[in-house]
């Protein structure tokens, strides 16, 4: 079986996202978000940026659907979409796997000529 992740995620979602993740602003705020939701104003002080920089950055996760936000008051509280990271999650347990059974393999190598020569 080919591994061809990048086919399968493309196919499978309107955004590519290792796009998403690839930004650290956007990463940290996963990670923020992964510990529960947040309003959009604790988020912001994280950062070293200005709130309508981290407002682009949670529009852009919105708009990929990673989070999804609501209204509380004059408050917008932003909570992770986890399995928005299933396509990630996948491709890195294939390529995992695809790696260590490569290297698994070689290692038996090693290991038979090294019985044979003893």
């Amino acid at each position: 079986m080919g591994l061809d992740p990048e086919m399968e995620l493309k196919s499978t979602h309107r955004v590519d996202p290792f796009e998403v993740i690839a930004d650290p602003t956007r990463r940290r705020l996963i990670e923020l978000l992964a510990e529960g939701e947040r309003p959009a104003g604790e988020l912001v002080a994280h950062f070293d940026v200005s709130f309508s920089a981290i407002s682009q950055q949670l529009r852009i996760l919105s708009e990929a659907s990673f989070v999804e936000s609501r209204r509380e008051g004059r408050r917008q509280v932003y909570r992770l979409q986890p399995e928005s990271l299933d396509p990630v999650a996948h491709w890195l347990t294939l390529y995992a796997r695809n790696f260590w059974q490569k290297k698994l393999h070689k290692l038996g190598g090693v290991l038979r000529r090294m019985k044979d020569e003893a």
